[in-house]
């Protein structure tokens, strides 16, 4: 009989995130809000501070710069008309504008400060009325939280003021908001690893009187292509079951084989985001496999974080070798040889 060991490194590459996680929020986005609207007039005529809803919608692009993100939005607020004297008079306004963006991203959460330019129309009666399309400064604070691949959570503020005939009026709005993102992440690049060939012989047993065996073991390198994920996600992509089902017949043949999946990522993240989600992966590989008929007891899967690297995480294409899955098989023979 043989005794050998067949090790097969099947390494997954998959997009996660980048340094400070930029990637997370760039691209194309629309998004609404919903909210409170606090304003006054002031100057020549006036108007008491009021409470009002305010409703608006976004629509901007953002770009990775590597560490930040710089971006640009089209945005409308729709304040409410509310009554701001003795006598019931109702005011309000409408904005439109332009803003520029900066976000320091950390994992899925984004601070974020905005600037532009806004045009303000009075509604409703004066003094209000009279604010017909000012040009005006308009800045912003927020944050920002990625909820899905598209989706995220924003909490913000923001801050104008138009100026005319004497007179200002200040808008100072609290809002949440919903938006969805359109970029589609790219798929991961595979990487394939080997384990190289060795031979190790085993303690020769006590010689017989006519003739002596001994029992060796053999390990050969296997390649075979890996499976691919979504960016941030532990769902295998519907093309990795061809991918997958070299590793599944590899099972079949070998029904003694022990499998063991690794799940590794790049270093930027948290280290505890970094562990779950390289644990997700591993998870999913080992739950298509049983699925397919291999059997769940043959095979380990673990989460190894960013503590494995095999390429320099400070540069992109280091992080990209380094967000994958290994899986390895070993199988046993035993193989007699004459020893002369």
């Amino acid at each position: 009989m043989k005794k050998s060991t067949i090790f097969v490194a099947l390494a997954v590459a998959s997009l996660g995130m980048t340094a400070a996680q930029a990637s997370e929020f760039d691209g194309l986005y629309l998004g609404v809000k919903a909210g409170l609207n606090r304003s006054d007039i002031t100057g020549a005529t006036t108007a008491s501070k009021e409470n009002v809803e305010t409703f608006g919608f976004e629509e901007g692009y953002n770009w990775d710069m590597g560490g930040y993100l710089l971006g640009g939005s089209f945005f409308a607020d729709l304040n409410q008309k509310t009554n701001r004297t003795a006598v019931a008079v109702y005011s309000g306004s409408n904005t439109i504008g332009l803003d520029l963006k900066l976000g320091l991203p950390n994992g899925n959460l984004m601070p974020y400060a905005k600037a532009g330019w806004d045009r303000t129309n009075g509604m409703g009666a004066f003094p209000a009325s009279q604010f017909k399309y000012t040009n005006d400064l308009h800045l912003g604070l927020g944050v920002e939280y990625k909820l899905a691949q598209n989706w995220s959570f924003a909490g913000e503020w923001t801050k104008s003021a138009s100026k005319t005939l004497g007179s200002k009026l200040r808008n100072d709005n609290f809002t949440v908001g919903l938006n969805y993102y359109f970029n589609t992440p790219a798929a991961a690049p595979i990487v394939v690893a080997a384990a190289p060939a060795v031979v190790r012989e085993a303690p020769k047993p006590a010689p017989a009187p006519k003739e002596a065996w001994k029992v060796i073991m053999e390990e050969k390198p296997v390649r075979i292509e890996g499976a691919s994920f979504d960016k941030e996600s532990a769902k295998l992509k519907p093309t990795a079951d061809a991918k997958l089902q070299q590793v599944i017949d590899f099972a079949s043949k070998y029904p003694d084989a022990d499998l063991e999946v690794s799940g590794h990522t790049s270093s930027p993240g948290s280290d505890a985001y970094n562990q779950k989600l390289s644990e997700k992966r591993a998870a999913a590989v080992k739950a298509h496999l049983v699925k397919k008929g291999v059997a769940a007891d043959r095979i380990i899967a673990k989460g190894y974080g960013e503590t494995m690297p095999v390429a320099d995480n400070s540069t992109k294409e280091g992080r990209a070798a380094n967000r994958r899955v290994e899986v390895r098989y070993t199988i046993r023979e035993e193989k007699k040889v004459r020893v002369q």
